[in-house]
Order: C-alpha cells, then sequence, then structure tokens
C-alpha cells in the first residue's frame, strides 16, 4: 500500500527529494504520491517534520 500526505503538510519538499523513485509531487496545496509508483519504502515519511506521511492503509 502507498504511503500517502496528509492535509498536515507544510509544503517544505523534504520528502520529495528523498523519493527513490521520483513517486512524490508538488500540488496546488500539498505534495502527493502517485500510488503507482510508490515501492511503500518510507524514506520520505522518515523525513517528514511534521509527520504528514503515513501508510496508506491506515487511513482506509
Amino acid at each position: 500500500m502507498a504511503y500517502i500526505i496528509t492535509d498536515e503538510c507544510i509544503v517544505c519538499g523534504s520528502c520529495e527529494d528523498e523519493c527513490p523513485v521520483d513517486a512524490i509531487s508538488e500540488g496546488e496545496d500539498k505534495f502527493s504520491i502517485d500510488p503507482e509508483i510508490c515501492t511503500d519504502c518510507g524514506a520520505c515519511a522518515e523525513l517528514c517534520p511534521v509527520e504528514a506521511i503515513l501508510p496508506g492503509e491506515e487511513n482506509q
């Protein structure tokens, strides 16, 4: 299950640079993760300063 970025995102960009498969892109109000590309590695979640990145299955 791909990670997701919640509305807590402060658009700092630290997650985008960390993603090894370039699954993260900047949206209008927050960054987003393409679930088709995400490999579920969690690298982005470890760096998020506001803990806005969570495993997708926790939010279903």
